[in-house]
């Protein structure tokens, strides 16, 4: 049985809001929030006083958004046009008012109801920086925010609902990769009807894992698409944490703004030690503060805060992540790989090892895992 405890109508909307920002910086509506979110950690909040005075909960758990007048705070950034300190600022000061009324909401939520436990959907849910301020400076003892918390995932709710109501036994989600696999057959027979050269090692996992502490870039295509926007260790691109250049280098990869992070994965067991948040975390909806004697150990890693959207990887869930992860740290003392996703700006994420070796192809990526196959560029040119 639902209770309903307080509607919101539009045109009141904080995600609304956050578009609003996103496209007068120069971005696209609807599309490139997270980099709003990015880019908040460049800036101070400065425009903070004009946003309280517009952006408020009301004492009935709802909220109201009015005009801001973003015109008369600073002119309308075109796409393309240099990015200036006030424009950071702009981006830190809907990011703190988003934060101030989220932790608003979930007070008067956790006065309503007593409850401990709280989980969310929605865009908003994608905003990782305010989902970590809520479990760190909230009222509830545990979050969780299901990895396809946008628009594209809220049947998921409907759907439980219907099987809760018909009795059905409550499950618990232990996994994003919903969408699309391909057998070890089926991909071989796609490579060798593209004449594709490849080898099959052992274990890939320790190839890569070779490859990776060689600070090779390695594409990573395995098992079923990630459901959500985060690429979590199916559909990935993967790089050594330990050399600062790797930024960079992942960003002109993929054809971004050299201000976004990459996010990493690291072994559930160990991400305590290097990461301070909340744990477990393998939607990468958190941000974590890396703890200082990791932070000039895994300098890729870091946003420009010392922040990081981490990933635990556990190896029930995810054998052959965990078995690269292990890898790597026996070979450079290291239990953290950087992850973003398998694409390039604009473009979807790969979804068919057509895709994956036409990105392959196209970037300076070294290396491709395809299942338990490995591509080398040498291989592109073999008949």
């Amino acid at each position: 049985m639902l209770t309903v405890l307080a509607g919101q109508q539009l045109p009141h909307s904080l995600g609304h809001l956050y578009e609003d920002v996103t496209e007068h910086l120069g971005f696209r509506r609807s599309a490139d929030e997270y980099k709003v979110m990015a880019l908040a950690a460049y800036g101070q909040p400065a425009y903070l006083r004009r946003f309280r005075e517009r952006v408020r909960a009301t004492p009935d758990g709802t909220f109201v958004v009015e005009p801001l007048g973003l015109d008369e705070l600073m002119p309308r950034r075109l796409r393309g046009d240099k990015m200036e300190s006030h424009h950071a600022d702009l981006a830190a000061s809907v990011q703190r008012r988003l934060e101030e009324v989220l932790l608003d909401l979930t007070r008067w939520l956790k006065q309503q109801t007593g409850e401990r436990n709280l989980a969310i959907a929605g865009g908003v849910g994608f905003n990782c920086v305010a989902n970590s301020r809520i479990v760190r400076d909230g009222p509830f003892e545990s979050v969780w925010i299901q990895p396809a918390a946008g628009d594209a995932g809220t049947a998921l709710g409907g759907a439980l609902y219907a099987a809760q109501a018909a009795g059905d036994p409550v499950k618990h989600m232990t996994t994003a990769a919903l969408g699309r696999g391909w057998s070890d057959a089926e991909t071989e027979a796609w490579l060798q009807s593209n004449r594709i050269a490849y080898s099959r090692p052992a274990d890939v996992a320790s190839v890569a894992a070779r490859a990776l502490a060689d600070n090779k870039v390695i594409g990573w295509f395995q098992g079923r698409s990630e459901f959500g926007p985060r690429a979590l260790g199916h559909r990935s691109i993967l790089a050594n944490p330990c050399y600062p250049g790797n930024l960079e280098r992942l960003n002109d990869i993929k054809g971004r703004e050299q201000f976004r992070p990459v996010a990493p994965m690291v072994l559930l067991e160990r991400a305590a030690e290097i990461f301070d948040g909340p744990l477990p975390s393998p939607y990468m909806l958190f941000t974590h503060q890396v703890r200082p004697d990791w932070a000039e150990r895994i300098p890729a890693a870091l946003h420009v805060d010392g922040s990081a959207r981490i990933q635990t990887v556990d190896a029930a869930d995810e054998p052959v992540v965990a078995r690269m992860l292990k890898e790597f740290e026996r070979e450079t003392g290291v239990p953290v790989v950087i992850n973003t996703s398998f694409n390039v700006a604009e473009m979807p994420i790969a979804d068919h090892p057509r895709d994956a070796v036409a990105c392959f192809a196209t970037t300076p990526m070294d290396l491709l895992v395809l299942g338990p196959f490995v591509l080398r560029r040498r291989d592109l040119a073999a008949d």
